[in-house]
């Protein structure tokens, strides 16, 4: 019998990437999305519901409809961009309910309804363990994040529950687009790489999937970045 997978955030980029990766390997599907745009051609999706991740009666309300969910996905998140002294209360409330308090009610309902063997996985960021320029708030969100995931692995480790993160560098997607869509900007991103490229939603589906399927990993951040959070580029050439 299949098993079945719940992604927030599913109408974007890297959650249809992650719905079709774990459909591939028989996974059911299952997305919620504040967006009603569910459109993956080539997959039969089990359940679809509009969804404010932010709104912890909403999410809960998903678990209640599906019961038994054997995998969850919180995709839902932001990229802002700002200094610190040009970040607005408004921007900063936002920044910390999308990311951060959105994570802490899919945990919390996971939490209480997921069965034993169960897998949770969460959007952290490279910015969150790197001093990146403009990236305070953002930062700061996915910093709580990555403690949100220690502490739950460790709280629901006797009911056999695991909760991870995947900490991305600058992924392809339509939220990036603002930076990836200018040359100069691109350019800029990817020298930041040790890679020299910038990511794919792929590479980001591949780690969510394998974090899922991952019986002895909890309370880990795994970084799926290029090498931009652990290495120091050369500023010579190296011969290839």
């Amino acid at each position: 019998m299949s098993k079945l997978a719940l992604i927030f955030g599913g109408s974007g980029d890297i959650g249809h990437a992650t719905a079709r990766l774990l459909s591939s390997n028989g996974w059911k599907i299952a997305l919620a999305s504040r967006k009603e745009d569910y459109t993956i051609k080539e997959l039969d999706i089990e359940y679809y519901k509009s969804v404010d991740a932010i709104d912890p009666v909403q999410v809960e309300s998903v678990f209640t409809e599906l019961g038994e969910v054997n995998a969850v996905v919180n995709c839902v998140g932001s990229i802002v961009l700002k200094p610190a002294h040009l970040t607005s209360d408004k921007d900063f409330t936002d920044i910390i309910n999308t990311n951060l308090k959105s994570a802490f009610n899919v945990v919390r309902a996971s939490a209480k309804n997921c069965p034993r063997d169960s897998s949770v996985v969460l959007m952290s960021s490279c910015a969150a363990s790197i001093g990146l320029a403009y990236h305070e708030a953002i930062s700061a969100a996915k910093a709580g994040v990555e403690g949100l995931v220690r502490s739950a692995a460790a709280t629901y480790a006797q009911k056999g529950i695991r909760f991870n993160a995947v900490a991305p560098g600058l992924v392809d997607t339509k939220l990036s687009r603002k930076i990836t869509a200018n040359p100069q900007a691109l350019a800029s991103s990817q020298a930041m790489h040790a890679l020299s490229r910038i990511g794919n939603v792929e590479d980001i589906a591949s780690a969510i999937h394998f974090l899922i399927n991952s019986s002895w990993i909890t309370g880990e951040i795994i970084k799926v970045d290029g090498g931009l959070s652990t290495t120091k580029l050369n500023s010579s050439k190296v011969n290839r």
